[in-house]
């Protein structure tokens, strides 16, 4: 986490900020889970973290092709769109698609929607999906930057001293100071006499 993070900033803001934010709260649910007593809160909070990890890819890597029609286009879940934007998580969208009714009978309090042992196998396996998530989001960061090229540093010239520094280089008028004449945007034909 903390190496996308390192690599968003040095890329000024190639990784949407949007997609770090899920990532961060995705790492934070999952550290969550494993604080939680029961199995049902733990299988819950964990599959909710892979799900911010699945927003957060989206997010980074945009919207499918939508097809053309004028019917609008059904809901669909995180996991139905993942393997679209991301194929090389497909697998994992399974995997979670075929959770995401157990999340919901824990969510609902229903007794026994999840064994210990499944929240275990669970948190195990999102703290695996958002390892793979940023990495995936890392490497499409840095394609991006290769894509792009070096970028021209911005070279400002150097005031000489102070008193030029305070002056417009264009006009020769003190930074600050509105020159005479009618306010911009005002009709010229009212300041003509």
């Amino acid at each position: 986490m903390a190496e996308l993070a390192a690599t968003a900033r040095r890329r000024r803001g190639i990784v949407p900020g949007p997609a770090l934010d899920l990532l961060t709260q995705a790492k934070a649910g999952l550290q969550e889970a494993t604080a939680m007593e029961t199995a049902n809160e733990r299988f819950a909070t964990a599959h909710l973290a892979a799900l911010r990890t699945a927003a957060a890819v989206l997010a980074a890597r945009g919207r499918p092709p939508q097809a053309s029609g004028r019917r609008r286009a059904r809901i669909r879940s995180a996991w139905e769109v993942l393997p679209e934007v991301a194929p090389e998580l497909t697998e994992w969208s399974v995997l979670f698609a075929a959770q995401a009714r157990a999340r919901a009978r824990a969510e609902a309090g229903i007794r026994d929607a999840a064994s210990m042992r499944e929240a275990e196998d669970l948190i195990r396996d999102v703290g695996m999906f958002l390892q793979l998530a940023e990495r995936i989001l890392s490497n499409d960061a840095r394609q991006h930057e290769e894509l792009r090229g070096p970028q021209p540093e911005a070279t400002f010239p150097r005031a000489v001293d102070e008193s030029a520094a305070s002056v417009t280089p264009q006009s020769g008028i003190p930074l600050g100071h509105t020159p005479p004449g009618p306010p911009l945007g005002d009709d010229d034909d009212e300041w003509d006499e």
